[in-house]
């Protein structure tokens, strides 16, 4: 088992606090590249609007969130040694999965793959962040 990524919070507070503290960055990164598309103003007022830069936050925290990468055996034997109710997108009968528990909750998030390891990766990332983080940070 391979562990990947810089966030696992201990903590909901935790959590709201670096989601927060993700908005000035998501903000820099949505303008910049605005910016490099050359907008001309109008533009710019038009297309970069409160929800580019929630989604840009949003996917800035998702992307950083600590997973789990390794063979079905290992996640069974996780699974086994580990009180989540667990929601699994994909199929059970693939050779890998990745997975995501936050610390402060009794859910968690699984995605399998057979080769595409990155698209799992970004997947399970984004489920994670809709099932479990999503009403936690509003």
């Amino acid at each position: 088992m391979e562990t990947e990524g810089v966030f696992d919070p201990e903590t909901e507070a935790a959590a709201r606090e670096r989601f927060e503290s993700l908005a000035a960055p998501a903000e820099t990164v949505v303008k910049e590249s605005a910016r490099q598309m050359a907008f001309d103003s109008a533009e710019f007022d038009e297309r970069i609007t409160e929800d580019v830069l929630r989604t840009a936050q949003e996917s800035l925290f998702a992307s950083l969130l600590v997973v789990h990468v390794g063979t079905r055996e290992e996640f069974e034997e996780w699974q086994a040694s580990h009180d989540y109710d667990v929601t699994e997108v994909g199929h059970e009968q693939v050779d890998n999965v990745v997975w995501h528990a936050p610390q402060f909750a009794d859910e968690a998030v699984a995605a399998t793959f057979q080769n595409q390891r990155e698209a799992a990766v970004g997947t399970l990332r984004r489920q994670a962040f809709g099932r479990l983080y999503r009403e936690v940070l509003e």
